[in-house]
């Protein structure tokens, strides 16, 4: 179990509960606390993204709505206000530390439909490499099934596995997993490690934790899976803590999932052997030796294309004699890829009328010998 600090790219998910006191609105000072702890992720040349939770709680708040389970609508109207309030408490939390925070909703659907989540994906990298904190929720102002059965929980473990994180943070009101949920059983204990999600462990995850979270250590063994199934590292800590993530670094209780892969190793697994080619690049001599050799697939060694696919599609390779070389991701739409064959890479601004990637599948998405 390595600290968090040591890890590439951190995902920190944030609960409804840390954020809101209820009827009184924002933990300021507990806000406060966690920018610094994210300030010192930076510093150490960390790349971080949030999850935050805390728009239906805030809006609930200032909208003085009774204390029980709302409504979808009331819901729905909830968000709109608080989200609102959220966008700004990170503003100004990020920004006293010159760090300019991005407001990013998203919903599951934009994690599962390809077209919506390589967008996602690629503002997300973007936001990264200008600097910024992405700061992501659930767009609960126009989902529906999403209020009543969504959780940010998996939402978060989606977006880490979307941008290859090696790290995922759940801050809860609960330092970990136990055996049983400790509220109703004394004898519950507590566990540190876990490398495999078992039916026993499934068993002991009990319901929502509170009455203002759609969560619960359920949703946080599904989250565990689907982080591990990406080869992301996850960690349950209690946050209600001042500088949670310190206090994690310093040994607090925590319960850790440490998957036996990588984000890299997970990926090129998933592009060789579950997903179903859509199209095919035959490519020359020059094009398949780069390959081989670690480069990525520019334009100027395919020599023809076939399928109909889109951009995020995988396609499989073969050299000039007809051999499956690998597979990969494809950059473009099978009627620009089209256009681009044989072509330097520096002419596609001319060729395609924009400029896009110079790559027609970049490295880190080829599969070889697949």
């Amino acid at each position: 179990m390595k600290p968090i600090s040591s890890y590439s790219r951190i995902v920190i998910k944030i609960g409804s509960a840390l954020m809101v006191d209820h009827g009184k609105g924002l933990r300021a000072q507990w806000l406060a606390s966690l920018v610094e702890d994210i300030v010192a992720l930076k510093a150490a040349g960390k790349e971080v993204i949030l999850v935050s939770s805390g728009a239906i709680a805030l809006g609930r708040t200032v909208m003085k709505l009774p204390k029980r389970t709302l409504k979808l609508e009331e819901a729905q109207a909830a968000a709109a206000v608080g989200q609102i309030e959220l966008a700004q408490a990170w503003k100004h939390a990020l920004g006293a530390h010159n760090i300019q925070a991005a407001q990013v909703l998203l919903t599951l659907n934009d994690t599962e439909d390809r077209r919506r989540y390589l967008n996602a994906r690629q503002t997300l990298f973007t936001l990264l490499q200008h600097g910024c904190i992405p700061v992501i929720n659930e767009n609960d102002t126009v989902a529906t099934a999403e209020i009543r059965y969504g959780d940010n929980d998996r939402l978060a473990a989606r977006v880490a596995s979307m941008m290859a994180a090696d790290c995922l943070v759940l801050l809860s009101d609960i330092d970990g997993f136990y055996t049983a949920p400790p509220h109703l059983d004394p004898n519950a204990q507590h566990v540190p490690l876990i490398t495999n999600i078992t039916p026993e462990i499934e068993q002991a995850a009990g319901g929502a934790a509170s009455a203002f979270s759609r969560g619960g250590m359920a949703t946080k063994i599904e989250a565990a899976k689907i982080a591990m199934n990406a080869g992301c590292a996850m960690v349950i800590a209690r946050g209600n803590v001042l500088r949670p993530i310190e206090a994690v670094e310093r040994g607090a209780l925590c319960s850790w999932f440490i998957s036996n892969s990588s984000p890299v190793l997970a990926r090129k697994a998933w592009i060789g052997g579950v997903l179903e080619p859509k199209g095919v690049l035959h490519i020359d001599d020059g094009a398949a030796k780069a390959l081989k050799s670690g480069k990525s697939l520019l334009p100027a060694g395919v020599m023809r294309i076939e399928g109909q696919f889109s951009r995020g599609d995988v396609v499989t390779i073969r050299d000039a004699l007809g051999q499956e070389l690998g597979r990969g991701l494809v950059a473009y739409d099978a009627h620009y890829a089209a256009q681009m064959l044989g072509n330097d890479s520096r002419k596609i601004a001319k060729i395609l009328g924009f400029d896009g990637k110079h790559e027609l599948i970049h490295r880190d998405d080829l599969v070889l010998g697949a």
